[in-house]
């Protein structure tokens, strides 16, 4: 069980952790920047280059400290982007015949990207087009063959009961197409 001082020693812990990174990244400015002035009147003492000209290497070389500096963050970010997008493409697994996915993953979408089983495992299923042109699961079974077998005493009788036949086929196909 932890206490409420051991959670505020590791709140302290990485808030100095994080104070001393950027202590860090201000003394590698620093250097940076001393290091630039210190070229530049080395450039005019030994290199004998006009003031004009050493005062203008100057502040080109701070404005590209200063640009560095403020697009390292949009540039880590863009890295980390491409590398997911780069690790999400290297293990591409194809679901045509179906499967489940049970962690959450992006998918692309038309106009941006989608997000699945974000709560939980989902289901990929195939679609197929019916005989009626829904679209829709299949059922994945095999085909059922139907045989009749009709006994009528002579051809009249038969034809005066096909309209019957017809209506009880009918139903019968139907209950089979909803799976009664």
């Amino acid at each position: 069980m932890t206490t409420p001082i051991d959670e505020l020693s590791v709140r302290i812990t990485a808030d100095t952790s994080a104070f001393t990174a950027s202590l860090e990244g201000l003394a590698k400015q620093a250097d940076g920047f001393s290091g630039a002035i210190s070229r530049a009147f080395r450039d005019a003492v030994v290199g004998g280059k006009e003031f004009d000209d050493i005062l203008k290497n100057l502040a080109l070389r701070f404005s590209t400290m200063a640009l560095n500096a403020a697009l390292k963050p949009i540039e880590s970010g863009i890295g980390s982007l491409l590398s997911g997008l780069v690790g999400s493409l290297g293990g591409v697994k194809p679901f045509a015949k179906g499967g489940v996915v049970a962690s959450p993953t992006y998918f692309p979408l038309s106009g941006g990207l989608g997000l699945m089983g974000e709560a939980g495992a989902e289901a990929i299923m195939p679609l197929s087009r019916g005989p009626d042109g829904r679209l829709g699961v299949s059922g994945g079974g095999a085909p059922v063959t139907v045989n009749i077998a009709i006994q009528t005493p002579d051809a009249q009788s038969f034809r005066k009961s096909e309209a019957h036949v017809a209506a009880t086929l009918a139903r019968a196909v139907g209950r089979g197409r909803r799976g009664l």
